[in-house]
């Protein structure tokens, strides 16, 4: 989860960097890249805990 966190926290900043600075646009590409990825992986993730239960 913390994982999860800090990649959220890290595409958000490379996002407003590449949005505000002049010249650095592929910052926010990168940025919007790692928000996707880090949202792939968490739903991998979670799909993989559901099915991992045991029934009761």
């Amino acid at each position: 989860m913390t994982l999860f966190l800090a990649l959220i926290i890290v595409a958000i900043g490379l996002g407003i960097a590449g949005f505000v600075v002049k010249g650095l646009f592929f910052l926010l590409i990168i940025g919007i890249l790692v928000f996707l990825v880090d949202l792939v992986l968490g739903g991998i993730r979670i799909g993989h805990r559901r099915g991992t239960r045991a029934a009761r």
